[in-house]
């Protein structure tokens, strides 16, 4: 038996698919791929599939990992081959490779945000404002958690972020703190942001690019 590491990316109306539905995607998948799983023990053995970081619904993933573990001989090339036969539409297999890292050293993740406001004058209304909250070093929201909601500074968890716009396009670039010891969803970030300036866009696109370890470099 022996761990590797499926890359994916998870675009179009596949964002919609609930991390529950992409368990059962890839574990069908894997099976209609004939590729060898191996399986848990006891009375109600499952394969084993492990989504680091899951994507919240509704976000795009441009490299998402997934460990599934196999048996046999097959390589990774041949597992992505099988893999990529059987995919549906909006999931598509990026790579194969053997597991480098750890999941825990998972600390941030880099993202890329269009949004496209109602007017020019909007668009440059809200990049002026958000540069100057997040430069602030003080914009807060309500987070909630396991042990109940509470107010946070969410500028704590942002790591780089930059906002320009074009035309009645703002695209938006931010690293923010993903993993098991602090995580910021994005879609909190533009929730607090939109509140805070008092501006909505007209339709919103959150695309992560990849995820990285605390020494800035990508995640494998």
């Amino acid at each position: 038996m022996r761990s590797v590491r499926v890359w994916f990316k998870k675009t179009g109306t596949a964002i919609y698919i609930s991390h529950l539905d992409m368990n059962r995607c890839f574990s069908r998948a894997v099976v209609r791929a004939k590729i060898p799983l191996w399986y848990t023990e006891g009375f109600n053995p499952k394969p084993y599939l492990n989504f680091l970081c899951p994507l919240p619904l509704g976000q795009e993933g441009i490299n998402e990992p997934l460990d599934i573990r196999i048996e046999g001989e097959i390589s990774n090339d041949e597992v992505k081959s099988a893999l990529c036969a059987v995919m549906p539409q909006g999931i598509e297999i990026n790579r194969v490779t053997d597991p480098v890292m750890k999941t825990a050293q998972i600390t941030s993740a880099q993202y890329k945000i269009n949004l496209v406001f109602g007017s020019e004058g909007t668009a440059n209304e809200f990049c002026v404002s958000a540069d100057e909250i997040i430069k602030s070093g003080r914009l807060t929201a309500e987070k909630r958690s396991k042990k109940g909601n509470k107010t946070v500074n969410l500028c704590e968890m942002i790591k780089a972020f930059a906002v320009k716009a074009d035309g009645c396009h703002v695209l938006t670039e931010t690293e923010t703190a993903t993993g098991s010891s602090s995580n910021l969803n994005p879609d909190l970030l533009l929730s607090a942001l939109f509140e805070k300036i008092g501006l909505e866009p007209v339709s919103r696109n959150i695309s992560r690019l990849c995820l990285l370890n605390e020494n800035g470099t990508e995640f494998c």
